[in-house]
């Protein structure tokens, strides 16, 4: 008995410390979790810091707790363009704030309407009388948006300074392809519709050139007019006509000479550029580090700040990023999950809806599914308005059709109304290899799709056929919404993308405006006056866990290596990863199961997009593409 008493005891004591552990796990998790939330008593008066690390984005993407920890990464971080200008214009006349500093350190773009968005609120902000500065040790375009709008911009002295404008190059597989035997059979509608360009030609199409050269030539003048008028001083030509001539001045400094040319003001280190910070808004009183200042971060402001809940609701819902099947996302345009959120707010009592889109387009059933809801609002008299942010491309305008007023910025990109689908196959391969393909047929379409023996032509004649059928469908619903003939549609689709200016001249856009006007628009309509009504973001709900996991997971150090390095060879090597994430999601959009696409893959790349999932098939090309095992 002794013997079984000792175990006894032993087993006792196992269990104590165990939940003695799990206890202490547990309270050691919550004091995480609500320590990594955005606390409103950490707001003092000092500085606003606004440290925008990784990219500005319409939506932030969905943080996957379990993957994250497993894989020990994240994603790029994220903030939103809509929380910056929010706290911006808050700053503007907050007694707290003495200053505004945005660290660039680690910040790797935005979309050009975001920029210009956030820059004309650092405008606000300086027009009350407070200064606004930045700090970086790498300014490229997108730096350069914004930093043209502060008091102060600061480079460290071994930091770099360049804008090169837009542009760059595509890459194209048919050599590659023929090399590997593979044929990829491309099916689109549209004489510029270059997204399937990739994969059966080994250069740019001349009409694709074309479209796409006015497209870059349009927003390379807005960029410099916004740049220039911002920052008078600043040497554009010069530093963009003939940058060797323009280094060589400065022999070779990259920092003297981005501060000769006046892409910056000042050169300085961190520390230094806290004390010019501590002149401003104080110094901090429980930080005597070199380079501390009295600051709020952002997350702590926005929360003291609250939400406004007074008057009438103006629901908004976000399409950001591809459109896809089923329920992916935030940061992905899931149409199953948009077309649920829309449906369970239809009885919410909105006063009205406005439909916010930065999407580059993607599958047509997904983005047919995300369009009849919101023609739901139409049909019960609720009034719609659409506002296009940097992208609201193919299947991007596919899904603006319902709206009775579509703003869009300058900048956006727009259009590429137009279709395509491709389907490998390896009946060429697989000869090279010794295997055939034979067999008997009752049909045409016998056996087909067969991914061995090649597609007949009754089932190329069928693919093509529904691709065009699909286009006809989109003519068919740009015309209703636009009240133009088939014809005109017709003349400026074709796959080409536009900016918002000519898409305004083109009758696609009704009027120039932010996300701001169509909420104002939207208002009046519902018959709301001023302070009378609030912004209800649809399926926007905090993730506690989410700052959490990306504090155990991803060091800062990891978060923007090459940005942060602040030379043009570590952009380079930051340009080499983008590359191998390029031909990636190549592959993908090549092998992946996907139906009829509306997506606009020439429009200009924005950093940090991700792949969109693998989903279940739908459509005929889905299904296809299913079966031949792509």
């Amino acid at each position: 008995m002794s013997f079984v008493g000792k175990v006894w005891k032993i087993l006792v004591g196992i269990k104590d410390g165990l939940v003695l552990l799990f206890m202490l796990l547990f309270f050691v998790a919550l004091f995480g979790i609500l320590s990594a939330r955005p606390n409103p008593g950490q707001v003092r008066d000092g500085a606003l810091l606004i440290d925008l690390s990784g990219i500005v984005v319409e939506e932030k993407s969905a943080l996957d707790p379990i993957e994250a920890l497993l894989s020990r990464s994240a994603p790029v971080g994220e903030t939103r363009s809509r929380d910056v200008v929010r706290g911006l214009d808050a700053a503007a006349t907050d007694e707290r704030v003495k200053a505004v500093v945005l660290d660039l350190t680690t910040f790797l773009g935005g979309g050009q309407v975001h920029l210009k968005d956030i820059g004309e609120a650092m405008d606000r902000v300086r027009k009350a009388g407070k200064p606004v500065l930045t700090y970086g040790k790498a300014y490229a375009d997108d730096h350069m948006l914004l930093a043209a709008h502060a008091s102060e911009v600061w480079l460290d002295p071994i930091g770099v300074a360049v804008i090169s404008g837009p542009g760059g190059m595509n890459l194209y597989y048919a050599g590659l392809l023929e090399k590997l035997a593979i044929n990829a059979r491309v099916y689109r509608v549209g004489e510029y519709k270059s997204a399937a360009e990739p994969w059966s030609r080994s250069s740019m199409s001349d009409e694709a050139r074309a479209n796409i050269g006015g497209l870059y030539g349009a927003l390379w003048e807005e960029y410099k007019a916004n740049v220039t008028r911002a920052r008078p001083r600043l040497q554009l030509a010069k530093v963009t006509g003939d940058p060797k001539t323009w280094i060589e001045s400065s022999g070779g400094d990259m920092a003297e000479a981005a501060r000769a040319a006046g892409l910056v003001d000042k050169l300085g280190d961190r520390a230094q550029f806290g004390a010019r910070v501590a002149e401003l808004a104080g110094k901090d009183q429980w930080n005597e580090k070199p380079g501390s200042f009295a600051a709020s971060d952002l997350g702590a402001y926005l929360a003291d700040l609250g939400e406004s809940r007074a008057g009438k609701k103006i629901g908004v819902v976000t399409i950001a990023g591809e459109i896809v099947d089923g329920k992916a996302g935030p940061g992905i345009a899931g149409g199953t999950r948009i077309a649920d959120l829309l449906d369970e707010a239809l009885d919410d009592d909105l006063a009205a809806l406005v439909v916010r889109i930065d999407s580059p387009g993607g599958s047509v059933t997904a983005s047919e599914e995300i369009r009849r809801a919101i023609q739901r609002y139409r049909d019960r008299k609720i009034p719609v308005a659409v506002s296009m942010a940097n992208i609201a491309a193919s299947g991007g305008y596919w899904v603006a059709t319902p709206g009775e007023r579509i703003f869009a910025e300058p900048e956006t990109v727009t259009g590429s109304i137009g279709v395509f689908a491709v389907i490998p196959t390896f009946e060429q391969a697989a000869a090279r290899l010794g295997v055939a393909a034979d067999g008997y047929r009752t049909t045409p379409l016998s056996g087909q799709p067969d991914v061995i023996g090649g597609f007949t032509p009754a089932m190329d004649t069928l693919l093509q056929t529904t691709i065009g059928g699909t286009y006809k469908d989109f003519l068919a619903l740009v015309s209703k919404a636009r009240r133009m003939p088939v014809e005109r549609v017709d003349a400026i689709a074709q796959g080409q993308v536009w900016d918002g200016g000519t898409a305004r001249q083109n009758g696609l856009v009704d009027e120039f405006g932010g996300l701001r006007d169509a909420l104002a628009w939207a208002a009046v309509k519902a018959g709301a006056k001023d302070g009378e009504w609030h912004a209800v973001y649809l399926g926007e709900r905090a993730q506690s866990y989410d700052s959490l996991i990306r504090q155990l997971v991803t060091r800062e150090e990891a978060q923007a290596p090459a940005a942060a390095s602040g030379d043009l060879f570590a952009m380079t090597a930051l340009r080499s990863e983008s590359l191998g994430a390029r031909l990636a999601r190549d592959a993908e959009r090549l092998t992946g199961t996907r139906g009829i696409q509306a997506f606009c893959l020439e429009c200009p790349a924005r950093p940090g997009v991700q792949n969109a999932p693998a989903t279940p098939p739908k459509g005929m090309l889905a299904l296809l593409a299913w079966l031949t095992g792509g």
